[in-house]
């Protein structure tokens, strides 16, 4: 029952979230779906079969039970829907971490971490195809798959399934630990205070949470391919998988569940840069020069180079300029956090937006003496 119980609480709050994050980007939110979206509705979308098959297959047929209690045919059924998970297992956790990998590409704009995420990209797609197939094709014929519990069945041979599963579970494990240096590498370079450093990072240390869970799950490899009563022990291993699948998938959601909770409470969940936005999206500019609208419309305001007052008094004798700005962007993860001073010429980048300034100056000859005011 708590197999059961565990299965479908949380593939129903991991569906949940997948949707509520897709529907409200692409109905909601002024940003367009990314391939992070596409990764992560892929992994719900064989994820939720994995639900149904664990549902109804394995522990309908003895999972977490006593092998002795079954019949034979009912292991052999069990044996072919245990193949079917560990398959889809395999599939899902390279898809999760593809998702996490181009929402990072979503938000840093450096060109070094970027090649280093491209490259990460690649080696993550090598390994999940990699495992796919070992795991379809461990058996020759795939069929003694499920044949070769009662040990009358010699007519095949597979690999050895313990050292299948360890390899994949310590790669994983070292890539989510790479995926947790490169984004705090480039939190530190953000030129913020130390508080708001570790409030930036504390987001990519949610992630931290599913590697603990791989880690726990390792432990129940150690008899994974060579017990004698698979239904039983095996009952663990298939537990933790799936708590470790539909965590990553909720983890991965969490930035887009912000905006949706922050967009419905924003005094109470939004930060000081909301009070603000809504300030200059009402009076204008902030210091910067660039127009930060809390809503998903486009935005425009114009700054002059110099105070009313002298300009009333020196009209005459004044350099006076306008810088018009018109920016569109939408209220994606880049929000989130302040990338801009990453880039790597301190140039501002964003990710959705357009921005187009003029600068008009006429003048006078001006007193050496008396510079402009705003003027530099």
């Amino acid at each position: 029952m708590t197999l059961k119980l565990t299965n479908i609480i949380l593939g129903t709050i991991s569906a949940a979230c997948v949707l509520a994050r897709i529907l409200f980007k692409a109905t909601f939110s002024a940003g367009e779906l990314g391939w992070d979206d596409y990764m992560i509705l892929a992994t719900l979308v064989f994820g939720v079969p994995s639900t149904i098959v664990q549902d109804i297959g394995t522990i309908k047929h003895g999972l977490g039970r006593d092998v002795w209690t079954l019949s034979f045919g009912t292991i052999t059924v069990f044996v072919k829907w245990f193949y079917i998970i560990e398959v889809l297992y395999f599939f899902n956790v390279a898809m999760l971490k593809l998702s996490l990998l181009f929402f990072f590409l979503r938000i840093f704009p450096a060109k070094s971490i970027r090649r280093l995420l491209w490259g990460t990209i690649a080696f993550n797609i090598c390994f999940g195809i990699a495992f796919i197939l070992a795991a379809i094709f461990q058996c020759q014929p795939i069929s003694h798959y499920w044949e070769k519990w009662d040990g009358e069945h010699l007519n095949g041979k597979c690999v050895n399934v313990n050292a299948l599963g360890w390899a994949n579970a310590v790669i994983s494990i070292a890539l989510d630990i790479w995926m947790l240096v490169l984004p705090l590498w480039q939190v530190c370079q953000l030129k913020l205070a130390w508080k708001k450093k570790v409030s930036v990072a504390m987001m990519f240390f949610v992630g931290t949470f599913v590697t603990v869970i791989s880690i726990i799950r390792l432990q129940t490899l150690i008899t994974f391919a060579n017990s004698t009563n698979p239904t039983w022990d095996q009952a663990d291993a298939s537990n933790w998988s799936t708590i470790e699948i539909n965590v990553g998938i909720i983890c991965a959601c969490m930035p887009a569940l912000r905006l949706i909770l922050v967009r419905i409470f924003p005094r109470a969940l939004g930060s000081t840069q909301y009070a603000s936005n809504q300030y200059y999206a009402k009076y204008g500019t902030n210091r910067s020069g660039v127009l930060r609208s809390g809503h998903n419309a486009s935005a425009s305001g114009t700054r002059m180079g110099h105070d009313d007052e002298f300009a009333g008094k020196n009209a005459a004798n004044a350099i006076t300029y306008t810088t018009t700005f018109e920016v569109r962007h939408g209220d994606d993860e880049e929000q989130l956090v302040p990338m801009d001073d990453l880039s790597q010429k301190g140039q501002r980048v964003r990710s959705s937006g357009s921005s187009q300034a003029s600068v008009s100056a006429a003048s006078t000859p001006v007193q050496a003496n008396m510079p402009p005011k705003g003027f530099s």
